[in-house]
């Protein structure tokens, strides 16, 4: 019998759905490779695009956190499977912080950057 992955069956669901698509839109850069994401692929292209947990959830990383995710190519988080990097022997790639996104915006103070 399978186990749940409680990012898809269990009570992070929803969240991990939220946070992917903070994800989507804010990240252009694979996590793991440091080259770019292009979204026009789709599963099951090679280089499609697909989230990552930094630290696996089978490593005891949150299922849902932010911090805990980030963008990638299908094929690079296949490779990279349940691994961390210290284990893997890779030089790490410049990961993109999650932290892009505001927690809070003072519209009191916004001025658009636009003419």
């Amino acid at each position: 019998m399978a186990t749940k992955r409680l990012d898809r069956d269990g009570a992070h669901r929803k969240q991990f759905e939220r946070n992917k698509k903070r994800i989507y839109a804010t990240q252009t850069v694979c996590g793991i490779c440091g080259k770019p994401v292009d979204f026009s692929y789709k599963y099951p292209h090679p280089l499609s695009p697909c989230i990552d947990h930094i630290v696996p959830v089978a490593k005891g990383g949150h299922p849902s956190d932010l911090d805990n995710l980030q963008l990638a190519h299908w094929t690079c988080n296949r490779s990279k499977s349940d691994k961390l990097f210290a284990e893997k022997g890779q030089k790490k790639a410049k990961i993109v912080s999650n932290r892009v996104l505001p927690l809070t915006i003072d519209w009191k103070s916004y001025r658009s950057t636009q003419k």
